[in-house]
């Protein structure tokens, strides 16, 4: 890779990840560990309220990522951050930010949720000895849509995480290349 070239990536992601700050706002970044359990919660049930599906297979996660508010924004270049908490059972055992950065045709803003089921003790692991997840690199990943969760039982689930996207807010026009990276945080 050229320097140039370097040097033009490294300024598209600090572009990205100023705009994406800017327009989370400060309470985005100020939720406590308390704070975070109880959106989480709040945010599965939502789900398991509109995807039935998703309480299923909760049943088998090995754990479960809550990502109870994303916030996105871009125009050309754009970025999302959220923070969340990581249940083994029904207890917070981590805690996790959730960040990437995009560029290409895009414009807006949006907040969503997402919940990723971790089905399999190599996901689990995973997430625990790297330095982050980036979706697209370790376990493999399906993200549930409606056709996706019509055809879902417990003998067809054979990924090792399965993401939900709900409760999405705002209007993003997006066309864009983009990678999620999940870090483990100190509350």
């Amino acid at each position: 890779m050229t320097d140039t070239r370097r040097t033009f990536n490294k300024a598209t992601f600090l572009a990205a990840t100023t705009l994406m700050f800017s327009m989370a706002g400060a309470s985005a970044l100020a939720a406590t560990a308390d704070d975070l359990g109880k959106d989480a919660e709040q945010a599965l049930q939502t789900l398991y309220k509109t995807r039935p599906v998703a309480e299923t297979m909760s049943k088998s996660a090995k754990a479960i990522l809550v990502f109870p508010k994303i916030v996105k924004a871009g125009l050309v270049f754009g970025g999302s951050y959220g923070e969340g908490v990581l249940l083994k059972g029904s207890q917070v055992a981590e805690y996790y930010n959730s960040v990437s950065a995009s560029w290409g045709w895009q414009a807006g803003a949006e907040s969503y949720a997402y919940v990723v089921f971790l089905m399999s003790d190599k996901a689990v692991s995973y997430l625990a000895e790297s330095k982050g997840w980036e979706f697209g690199v370790g376990p493999s990943l399906v993200v549930v849509n409606e056709g996706v969760a019509k055809n879902l039982s417990t003998s067809t689930l054979k990924g090792d995480a399965y993401a939900f996207i709900s409760d999405q807010q705002g209007l993003m026009a997006s066309l864009s290349v983009e990678g999620t990276k999940i870090s483990r945080i100190k509350r």
